[in-house]
């Protein structure tokens, strides 16, 4: 049902395939135990992209997550995302990220499996054209986890994951080969608003992973993981109040990662 929240977002678009990318997360977190099943914890990671060679950004975390019942656990969490400007290499305009997650999982002998939900909004600071970027972009993450648990203190995983923009625009412009078209059908007049509304959404990422975690002792582990991604991004040139759209752009490429962290458990 997912892959079919795409369709109404596609008749003024063109496509473009951005290739494939390579680069690397490392992480370390702490995570310390306030009562029974009440946890919080922080998180600080730092990416590598554009293959290896340059920084892509930092991401500061803190949560704090709750065991309802045996096998249910929900959480919120707060992000600080510094990015990295490819052309200045200098940090500007953080990004602020709001999760909400509920994750059950079950057990069958040495077998775990684990359904996460969350929910997460990303607030843009600074200026921009709001046509063609939301101030906040409303996101679901859906991931199903398979772990191992038979070979005592290292347990491998697999899992996969959906990722769906909530908010994106809906586009009211029909694209005839030359010219963006307004619902008015006028090329290059102002015809009117062509973004109908912001409740359109689709499929932006599909990732899988292939993971091992390495339980040193009770409180320190290790972890290593590869994640392929797949994703889809569609982007708006439009002028600043919205009446005329410039260029319609589907987006895709493949992102493939090498990560590893530390977790220290108090």
């Amino acid at each position: 049902m997912l892959l079919f929240g795409a369709a109404g977002v596609v008749q003024a678009q063109t496509d473009e395939d951005l290739g494939n990318e390579f680069g690397a997360r490392l992480s370390v977190q702490v995570d310390k135990k306030l009562a029974k099943g009440l946890h919080v914890y922080g998180d600080e990671e730092i990416r590598f992209r554009n293959d290896f060679k340059s920084l892509g950004r930092f991401h500061t975390t803190l949560g704090v997550t709750y065991k309802v019942i045996p096998g249910v656990k929900v959480g919120f969490g707060y992000a600080l995302i510094n990015r990295c400007d490819t052309a200045t290499g200098s940090f500007k305009f953080p990004r602020h990220r709001l999760m909400l997650d509920a994750t059950g999982t079950m057990r069958y002998g040495d077998w775990s499996f684990s359904l996460k939900e969350r929910l997460q909004g990303t607030i843009r600071t600074g200026s921009f054209n709001e046509y063609q970027a939301r101030r906040m972009v409303l996101e679901l993450k859906s991931r199903v986890k398979v772990a191992y648990k038979g070979f005592g203190r290292v347990e491998p995983y697999l899992s996969g994951e959906l990722r769906s923009t909530l908010n994106a625009p809906a586009i009211n412009a029909n694209y005839d080969g030359t010219y963006y078209l307004t619902d008015a059908y006028v090329r290059t007049g102002e015809a009117g608003w062509f973004i109908g509304s912001w409740t359109s959404w689709y499929v932006n990422r599909l990732r899988a992973t292939v993971g091992v975690d390495w339980r040193i002792d009770r409180r320190n582990s290790l972890g290593a993981a590869v994640m392929a991604d797949w994703t889809t991004d569609y982007v708006v040139d439009a002028n600043s109040t919205g009446t005329r759209l410039k260029s319609y752009t589907k987006e895709t490429g493949f992102k493939g990662w090498l990560t590893v962290g530390y977790k220290l458990a108090l």
